[in-house]
C-alpha cells in the first residue's frame, strides 16, 4: 500500500490523497488550490499522478478545495467513478457551474487586456461545458455507514463528518495477503453540537489515520457566545445608522447564520424590521438544495421542515439573484444585513459591498469563517488600513468583526478527541492546515500522547505496512 499528497499539504487548499492498494488506484478529493499568490499556476500544474490510471475518486464532500479541480481531472484522462453521498453530489455540480462560470468570464476580461497588447487569448481551466462532462462519471450515491466494495479487497464506508451537508469521513479497508488494513481519511471535521447539522460520526479504530488540521492550534467560542456577539454587533450597527457586510460561504455558514437570525428576531433580540439581503445565486440555491435533505440536519431544524417550515427564512429576508438588483442594495445607507459571497472575499458580490461599505465608520464587516492566506478577507481581518478592490485603494474605517464560533471546522480540543477513538493509529498524517497556524500544535499534542505522526509536504509519498 502507498500513500501520497497531492494537495493540502502543509496548506489549507487543494485537499487531493492518493491511495494505491488492494490492484487500485484511490483519489480521495480533488480540490483546487485558493488564496496564494501563484494559484493559477499550482491549479493549472501536474497533479503528481496520471488521472488516466485513477480508478475511483471518492469526494468528502463539495467545498470548492476539495472538488474544484475534478472537471480538470477528466480533462486530462479520467475515467473512473467518482462516489459521494447524494447531498455532495447536488451541492458540487452547483460549485462546479458556478466555478466554471467565474472562470470564463476572468479569462474574458484577461483576454481583452491581452489582446490590446497583442497577446493571445487567455482560457479558462475548465467551462461550464467540462463541469457537465465530468458531472457524467459519479456513480450511484451512497449513503452514510454503507459498506460499498470497490473490488474483493478494498471496501469503502462513508460516515457523517459533520461539516457540511452531505460531508463524510472515508473508512478504507483493505485485505491483502490475508491481513486488513484501514485507513480513515477525515475530510473536513465539524464541530459537536452544531447549530442545524447532525454531529458527525466518530472514527473506528484503525491503523492509520489522515485528518485535518485546519483550526488544530486553537478553540473556537462556544455558539451561544458567538450568537450573541453577531445579535449584538448587529443591533449596534443598526443603531448608529450602518449596515452589515458578512462575507459568506454559500454552504452551511450562509444557513447557519439565517437560522440564527430568524431565531432573534422571533426572541425580539433584534427588530423585525431588519432588511437582509442573501445577495449569492450561489448560497440562494445552496439553501433550496438544503430543503430537499431534511435527514441531514439536527432534530430540531429536520422537524421543522417535515412539517413544512422554513427554518432558513426569516422575516425581512430577500433574495438578489440579479445584478441589477444586487446594486440596489448600495443604495440602502442603513439597516441592512447584506450576506454575499464568498466567504474569503476572493471574488463575487461581496466585494461590490466591501467597497460601498468598508470606508464608512458606521458600518461593519463581519468575518464568521476561515480566511486562508493571500486572501482579501486575511488582509482585513490582519488589520489592513487600506484594501484595493478593482483597483481601487479604499481606506479600511468600518468595525471588523471576526466571530470563530460559526465555523464549519472542528478546533483542537474537538480534533483531539475526535482521533482518540481511532485507538493507537501506526502513524496519523496530519494535512489542510499551516504548519505554523495550527498544524504544529496538533503535531506537539497528538506527540505527547506517544502517537507516530507526520506532516507529508506536497507530492511526497509513504509505503505502508
Amino acid at each position: 500500500m502507498r500513500l501520497s499528497f497531492h494537495g493540502a499539504a502543509q496548506n489549507v487548499t487543494g485537499s487531493c490523497h492518493l491511495l494505491e492498494a488492494g490492484g487500485l488506484r484511490i483519489l480521495i478529493d480533488c480540490g483546487m488550490f485558493q488564496g496564494a499568490r501563484h494559484v493559477d499556476e499550482e491549479n493549472a500544474g501536474d497533479f503528481g499522478f496520471q488521472p488516466s490510471e485513477i480508478d475511483y475518486l471518492l469526494l468528502t464532500h463539495a467545498h470548492l478545495d476539495h472538488c474544484g479541480r475534478i472537471p480538470l481531472l477528466v480533462k486530462r484522462g479520467f475515467a473512473g467513478k467518482i462516489i459521494t453521498t447524494a447531498a455532495t453530489r447536488e451541492l458540487t455540480k452547483l460549485i462546479l457551474i458556478d466555478s466554471a462560470h467565474i472562470q470564463e468570464e476572468d479569462a474574458l476580461r484577461a483576454s481583452r487586456h491581452k489582446r490590446r497588447g497583442g497577446h493571445k487569448d487567455i482560457r479558462p481551466l475548465y467551462d461550464q461545458i467540462d463541469v457537465l462532462f465530468a458531472l457524467d462519471f459519479f456513480g450511484p450515491n451512497v449513503s452514510y455507514d454503507e459498506d460499498v466494495a470497490l473490488n474483493n479487497a478494498v471496501t469503502v464506508r462513508f460516515i457523517n463528518a459533520g461539516h457540511i451537508l452531505g460531508s463524510a469521513s472515508v473508512v478504507v479497508e483493505v485485505t491483502e495477503h490475508e491481513k486488513t488494513k484501514r485507513i480513515v481519511f477525515s475530510g473536513d471535521l465539524g464541530s459537536p453540537g452544531h447549530a442545524i447539522l447532525s454531529n458527525s460520526t466518530l472514527p473506528p479504530e484503525c491503523d492509520y489515520v489522515v485528518m485535518e488540521t485546519t483550526y488544530g492550534g486553537r478553540m473556537h467560542k462556544d455558539r451561544e457566545t458567538s450568537n450573541a456577539e453577531l445579535t449584538a454587533v448587529i443591533a449596534e450597527t443598526v443603531a448608529r445608522g450602518g449596515n452589515v457586510v458578512i462575507p459568506t460561504f454559500a454552504m452551511e455558514r450562509t444557513q447557519e447564520i439565517l437560522f440564527h437570525l430568524k431565531n432573534a428576531i422571533k426572541s425580539k433580540d433584534l427588530p423585525g424590521s431588519l432588511a437582509i439581503f442573501l445577495d449569492s445565486p450561489m448560497a440562494i440555491s445552496a439553501t433550496e438544495i438544503f430543503r430537499r435533505h431534511a435527514d441531514g440536519f439536527s432534530p430540531e431544524v429536520r422537524d421543522a421542515m417535515l412539517a413544512g417550515q422554513h427554518p432558513f427564512q426569516p422575516p425581512g429576508l430577500r433574495f438578489t439573484r440579479q445584478v441589477d438588483e444586487s446594486r440596489a442594495i448600495n443604495r440602502i445607507r442603513g439597516g441592512a444585513v447584506v450576506m454575499a459571497g464568498s466567504g474569503m472575499c476572493t471574488g463575487g458580490r461581496v466585494r461590490h459591498h466591501l467597497r460601498h461599505n468598508i470606508w464608512r465608520p458606521d458600518c461593519s464587516i463581519v468575518f464568521v469563517g476561515f480566511a486562508a492566506e493571500g486572501t482579501l478577507a486575511r488582509q482585513i481581518v490582519d488589520g489592513a488600513k487600506h484594501i484595493r478592490i478593482s483597483g481601487e485603494e479604499i481606506q479600511v474605517k468600518a468595525d471588523i468583526h471576526t466571530i470563530n464560533g460559526f465555523s464549519a471546522h472542528a478546533d483542537q480540543r474537538e480534533l483531539l478527541y475526535w482521533v482518540s477513538h481511532a485507538g493507537k493509529p501506526k502513524t496519523i498524517f496530519l494535512v489542510h492546515g499551516d504548519y505554523d497556524r495550527g498544524m504544529s500544535d496538533m503535531k506537539n499534542e497528538l506527540e505527547k500522547k506517544g502517537l507516530a505522526v507526520e506532516c507529508p509536504t506536497l507530492h511526497s509519498a509513504v509505503d505502508l505496512e
